[in-house]
């Protein structure tokens, strides 16, 4: 095993460990049998350090997501990612709160990469004229109600003292940004999931169905039409 790995596996066993979620470099180098300035050139400083370790907790999780067998209906699809986060927010509280409450580990590739498997389902719901907003902006939605739930259960388990938090504001959010859950209320909101819904299957078609400037028209009035604000 590299020097690397095995500071990174010291350093989250020490990080799990942890009461605080604080760790030192000192404690790390001693479990790990090495100097600090090691830790210097392979990480650059404790940050750096810490953002690789944060990663590698979160590769497993990751793993797991992006080896997932889709279902036929993303909607569960949705919902089974909303739990999964939150369990893993649980059994890994330190390395969560350093990715999603704390600045210190900016460099980390985890928050990126789970945004980007999100945005893979809510795709898949938009090809198929489900979803109320542009898959994007229903990504950063369900990621910001998703980890402040977590953040909440691992901060204040007293005020917050069992799962169901977690699930019933699931629901709230998913029936705010999928259309099959509360049908739409007016012609303008269906003019907007025909609009998401056609971007959506246009850009993952393979081969060129119109010529660049056509296509950028297109993509022009669709987006207008999507970004129009719901009637009174």
């Amino acid at each position: 095993m590299s020097t690397r790995s095995t500071l990174i596996l010291a350093t989250a066993e020490l990080l799990a460990q942890s009461p605080s979620g604080d760790i030192s470099t000192r404690s790390v180098c001693e479990a790990a049998g090495v100097q600090q300035p090691v830790i210097y050139r392979l990480f650059g400083d404790k940050d750096g350090l810490l953002a690789a370790t944060v990663d590698h907790v979160w590769d497993e999780y990751l793993g797991m997501k992006r080896s997932a067998r889709q279902s036929a209906d993303p909607l569960e699809d949705l919902r089974s990612g909303w739990d999964s986060h939150t369990a893993f927010a649980i059994a890994n509280p330190n390395a969560y709160r350093l990715l999603f409450g704390s600045g210190a580990v900016d460099k980390a590739e985890s928050a990126d990469e789970a945004m980007r498997l999100l945005r893979v389902v809510l795709e898949r719901l938009a090809a198929q004229g489900r979803l109320r907003v542009a898959p994007e902006l229903a990504a950063r939605v369900v990621m910001a109600a998703n980890t402040g739930v977590a953040l909440a259960l691992i901060l204040r388990p007293a005020l917050y003292p069992d799962m169901s938090l977690s699930t019933m504001m699931r629901d709230i959010v998913h029936s705010t940004l999928v259309s099959d859950t509360a049908p739409a209320s007016d012609a303008g909101e269906s003019g907007r999931i025909a609009a998401i819904t056609l971007r959506t299957v246009l850009s993952a078609m393979p081969g060129a169905l119109f010529s660049e400037r056509e296509a950028g028209l297109l993509d022009e009035w669709l987006e207008r039409i999507q970004s129009q604000p719901p009637s009174d």
